[in-house]
């Protein structure tokens, strides 16, 4: 354990750290930390630089509420009703949230050498524009509950995260993220969590963020594990990922620079931000903010990069929903206006191929263009890209893989198992509003209670309770119903794309 200690400090549960002493909140056995620095706040000389550790402070400092989220806009309508995503001014974004079984201090969960208790550290998602750690769905307190220190971060968004000049670090939110990491290996131990059985875990543009933390020589040795929900390998050339930094300085009428940008009012610059990147969306494209192919945090792509054996030995478990599709069509109802002609020009436009086309649409006659357009272009970005994955690490002889589907059916809007649905069950959040207003007031808890429990398995030990990936392409589905182990799903579409 480390020399520094969980105490308890006048009113509440304390614990000292290196930069100094913290006093979180405690409520039934479950103490939580929020707002933690990790990072110096990255205005002025650090806007736009890499991250810096945080500095010290004198006396006892307070940690229960939410730091300040990173600059950002809320989604837009109908998204904003769906997806909640809380403001919290100020300049200090860059910090984490602890929650903790308490006492903290004493022996784990059992697990090898009993230095502590199993860590998960969340990376949310949001396009990698949107979202932060304070969103109520990501409450840490089941995990907390359950044996698990959960640790969830925030990290600069949009053009301040992962905009792309010729005189700034690139890749400075997924840098974030690496300072973040290393955070929790200096210090979570004062927290009764466990160095070195940490699991990293997020969803959508927190899945592609950990699928670069997998490639890249900055985080090995910064986490044992890795979950990746609704995400996979992904990643753009410098060249192209700096069109959207383009269009939003020549939107602004200033160089493409960081020092110019750094000029620019942050409202101003958050509008023209979602000017640009207003009309994209994952499937259908448009202006975006990209993880890049940097020579440094980045040497490749990273599918490239684990396909060769990055993180051989990290145990991964990865998964899609059924209907990821549906979120970003229905709401706005794409799936409608979608006919023949538009679904034919937008398969060209995304690069697949007819003959793949033709499986879908012979197996999916009783769905609209529309529909087996959204299921094309979400195989395409992530069940496939993830069958791959595994394959590659199956072939290579790497820790277990194992993978998932989350197919539970949604009433709300039709949206069905849409991208984003799972994140309820995985964290036990289903009592809540925010929740709710994806899932709708009746989600099967007996489905949460069993997909919270695997992600809590797989932290502990690295199994999650199923059988790990081999030839016969296994997938636990949860849901509909009760939650069982199906080989090679849709085997017809997937073998499609190999031919």
């Amino acid at each position: 354990m480390s020399e520094y200690v969980a105490e308890h400090v006048q009113d509440g549960p304390g614990v000292r750290t290196p930069n100094g002493v913290l006093r979180g909140a405690l409520k039934d056995d479950v103490a939580s930390f929020l707002g933690i620095p990790y990072a110096q706040a990255p205005v002025g000389a650090l806007r736009f630089r890499a991250p810096e550790p945080a500095e010290p402070w004198e006396g006892i400092r307070e940690a229960t509420a939410f730091g300040a989220t990173a600059p950002k806009r809320p989604y837009a309508p109908p998204l904003d009703a769906l997806l909640p995503d809380p403001e919290v001014a100020g300049d200090d974004c860059l910090n984490l949230n602890v929650w903790t079984p308490w006492p903290a201090a004493g022996p784990g969960d059992g697990g090898p050498g009993d230095g502590g208790r199993a860590v998960m550290v969340w990376i949310h998602g949001g396009s990698l524009i949107h979202g932060s750690s304070a969103v109520p769905v990501y409450d840490g307190t089941a995990f907390a509950r359950d044996g698990v220190v959960l640790v969830s971060v925030n990290y600069r968004l949009g053009i301040e995260g992962f905009g792309v000049f010729p005189d700034a670090p690139a890749n400075l939110g997924l840098r974030d993220q690496i300072a973040a990491l290393t955070w929790v290996r200096e210090n979570i131990a004062a927290f009764g969590g466990d160095p070195d059985r940490v699991t990293v875990f997020g969803e959508s543009a927190g899945a592609i963020s950990i699928a670069a933390l997998l490639a890249s020589p900055l985080a090995k040795g910064l986490f044992r594990r890795a979950v990746i929900q609704s995400g996979a390998p992904s990643a753009r050339s410098i060249d192209v990922a700096r069109r959207t930094t383009e269009a939003i300085a020549a939107r602004l009428k200033v160089p493409a620079t960081a020092e110019a940008f750094a000029g620019v009012d942050p409202e101003r610059l958050l509008a023209a931000q979602t000017a640009v990147t207003g009309k994209g969306n994952p499937v259908l494209s448009g202006h975006a903010f990209h993880i890049v192919v940097d020579g440094d945090v980045l040497p490749d792509h990273p599918g490239d990069l684990l396909a060769d054996g990055a993180s051989a030995d990290v145990e991964l478990l990865m998964g899609t929903n059924t209907d990821e599709y549906r979120l970003w069509f229905v709401p706005g109802g794409h799936t409608e206006r979608v006919g023949s002609l538009a679904q034919r020009f937008l398969l060209r436009k995304g690069r697949i191929s007819p003959r793949v086309a033709k499986v879908y649409r012979e197996g999916r006659p009783q769905e609209k263009p529309g529909e087996v357009l959204g299921v094309l272009a979400a195989d395409k970005l992530l069940r496939i890209p993830q069958n791959m994955l595994a394959d590659y690490r199956l072939a290579g002889r790497t820790a277990a893989t194992y993978l998932y589907e989350f197919g539970w059916p949604s009433p709300v809007l039709g949206l069905r198992a849409c991208h984003a649905l799972e994140l309820g069950f995985v964290f036990d959040t289903l009592d809540l509003p925010e929740t709710r207003a994806l899932t709708g007031p009746d989600a099967p808890r007996a489905l949460a209670t069993a997909m919270h429990a695997a992600w809590v398995a797989f932290a502990k030990t690295g199994d999650p309770g199923w059988r790990p990936w081999d030839p016969a392409r296994p997938v636990m589905t949860f849901g509909p119903g009760v939650p069982s182990l199906v080989e090679a799903p849709r085997e017809a579409e997937r073998r499609a794309w190999e031919i």
